[in-house]
């Protein structure tokens, strides 16, 4: 009996000096610091994001006809009811949510990129944020502003350019973190994106929470025309054929045909205000096929019959910076809002009219585009090719 409670005590003793190693050993290992969680965070929000805008329409549709082949056959029968009973909304001012633009998960976006910030004060260069001496946790801006927008007026923004996933665009014009409403007072900021994606189940209602409308001249009319004053509609002006060059080093712009904006400007009354984001091309690598190859035939192709152009893209894998994957690279975006060009309220403009304001518009964004490439990482060589 004796030794049997000999042997139990000593296994006892054992146990408690592994245990006491184990703990050591779990104090030893360092805890990861406020940095990497905040890296982490970053890293997941650009992440949800990415899969949203990639995946989330698709897995959706694919979920509901899933359902319909099951005993919850109901769920995506109500739903599709309700996607009749809504199918206008898009057009008509859309649902958009205070309370989504400004989640907390953007602000990790924005600080995924390395932005320099800079609150606007008219004069000197922009400072990054360790020249401000703040937190990772205070407000910062990837969003400068040259001159004021009066909430008394209506505004068409052109953005360009258009970039791989408009990271730009999106950043600024949707979500609440990057401060539009504080640097313009009064105005109410709207995203244009394509018209099928409204098409899509459960993703129609992610962009429209956001602020993002079809871009057809129905939203847009509506956004100018039905919701009072201080809207600013941001258009991606190069859409999909400008994705196609998208490339870093590149500042190519398909614009020079690109006249309907214009028009609608004109029919509303509604002020034209160029935008740059300076470093959307850097975050993607993709594959440029020549003009005139087979694979660019296609993608010209696909894009008129869907309205975008696949593209061979990669950026970096998940794990880390030096794999590739389908993150975007960690680079850094400036967007900067030009001086706005006063346009008349004509009911039909004509060609002449219209060709005048495009010069203008073209003459503003070329003016903001050389006065801001220097102090944003382009050479005072570079220049904007307008296509």
């Amino acid at each position: 009996m004796k030794t049997i409670i000999a042997a139990c005590s000593q296994n006892l003793s054992g146990s408690r000096a592994s245990i006491q190693t184990a703990l050591r050993t779990l104090l030893a290992v360092p805890w990861p610091s406020q940095r990497d969680i905040g890296s982490a965070l970053q890293l997941l929000a650009v992440l949800q994001w990415v899969l949203s805008f990639l995946l989330l329409g698709t897995v959706s549709l694919l979920l509901l006809i899933y359902l319909l082949f099951t005993s919850l056959w109901l769920i995506p029968v109500l739903y599709l009811a309700w996607i009749i009973f809504d199918w206008d909304t898009p057009e008509k001012g859309g649902r958009r949510l205070s309370c989504l633009r400004r989640w907390t998960v953007w602000k990790y976006f924005r600080d995924y990129f390395p932005v320099k910030v800079r609150r606007w004060d008219g004069v000197g260069p922009p400072k990054t944020r360790r020249h401000l001496h703040v937190p990772a946790t205070s407000f910062v801006s990837q969003l400068v502003k040259t001159h004021d927008l009066s909430p008394s007026h209506n505004y068409i923004i052109g953005s360009h350019p258009h970039g791989i996933l408009c990271v730009g665009a999106f950043c600024n014009f949707i979500t609440g973190s990057t401060g539009f409403e504080e640097l313009f007072p009064g105005i109410r900021s709207f995203l244009t994106t394509l018209a099928g994606n409204f098409r899509l189940p459960v993703f129609r209602e992610y962009l429209m929470s956001g602020g993002l409308f079809p871009v057809t001249r129905r939203a847009i009319g509506y956004l100018l025309s039905q919701k009072g004053t201080g809207n600013a509609v941001a258009i991606v002006i190069g859409g999909a054929a400008e994705s196609l060059s998208c490339r870093p080093g590149v500042t190519t712009l398909i614009l020079k045909n690109r006249k309907g904006f214009v028009r609608m400007a004109l029919r509303h009354g509604a002020f034209l205000v160029p935008s740059f984001s300076f470093g959307e091309n850097d975050l993607f690598r993709q594959v440029v096929f020549e003009e005139g190859s087979w694979m660019r035939s296609i993608q010209r192709r696909f894009q008129k019959m869907m309205g975008f152009a696949p593209c061979l893209f990669y950026g970096r894998g998940l794990t880390s910076c030096r794999s590739r994957g389908f993150l975007p690279y960690a680079r850094p975006i400036t967007t900067v809002v030009g001086e706005p060009v006063a346009v008349p309220k004509v009911e039909n403009p004509s060609r002449e009219l219209v060709d005048r304001y495009h010069e203008l518009y073209i003459c503003a964004l070329l003016k903001l585009f050389n006065e801001n490439k220097t102090k944003y990482g382009l050479s005072e060589s570079d220049e904007l090719h307008i296509l």
